[in-house]
């Protein structure tokens, strides 16, 4: 694939230092930029370190650190039922099963393929705006349901390269590929991309 020539590392952009923070960070991402991820969990993490100490924060003052992200009344709800799942069932470590992951609150299938792909290494598709729309885009599926885009990839690429391939999309759409104004004169894929409203050089 182009991207892996053109794009050699392709790292999760939020900022995390165990596993236990970068399933607070990838809850906190829904509907909201890496970025304003980032500027919130520094002092949230140093409020709430552990799973323990999330899973006995009071709803109001948790809500107030995770405002910024939006949604902060449900987003405080499902980390204190996750960091509690977490404390509580799980001796406050984060699971490494897809299974395990989504039993907790507020984690779906792509907060799961994320720690799985990221944290330990598993061959995982993640799906989210931006590579359902690159992939889209390219012809790689004409699929709008996040799961069948996820076996789309899975069946087109071999496994060993899943978790780097849809990381390099997802990178690729946050910054070139863009929903609204697509940079197609600065795109690596631009002449194997057959879509209808790419931009002419």
């Amino acid at each position: 694939m182009i991207l892996f020539r053109t794009m050699e590392t392709a790292e999760v952009e939020l900022a995390h230092r165990s596993p236990w923070e970068l399933l607070v960070a990838t809850i906190l991402s829904a509907q909201c930029t890496d970025r304003r991820v980032n500027q919130v969990t520094p002092a949230l993490f140093l409020r709430y370190p552990t799973p323990r100490d999330m899973a006995q924060a009071k709803p109001s003052e948790l809500e107030s650190l995770i405002k910024p992200t939006g949604f902060y009344k449900s987003k405080a709800k499902h980390l204190i039922g996750c960091a509690r799942a977490l404390a509580e069932r799980l001796h406050g470590k984060v699971p490494m099963t897809m299974e395990a992951l989504t039993s907790l609150p507020g984690v779906g299938r792509k907060t799961a393929n994320v720690i799985l792909g990221a944290v330990f290494g598993q061959p995982v598709v993640v799906v989210d705006t931006h590579v359902k729309r690159v992939a889209q885009r390219l012809n790689l599926t004409s699929s709008d349901d996040p799961e069948r885009i996820e076996r789309d990839l899975q069946c087109l690429f071999p496994q060993h390269q899943w978790t780097g391939v849809s990381q390099r999309l997802l990178l690729h759409g946050r910054y070139v590929c863009l929903a609204r104004a697509p940079q197609c004169g600065n795109c690596t894929l631009y002449d194997v991309c057959y879509w209808k409203g790419k931009h002419t050089r």
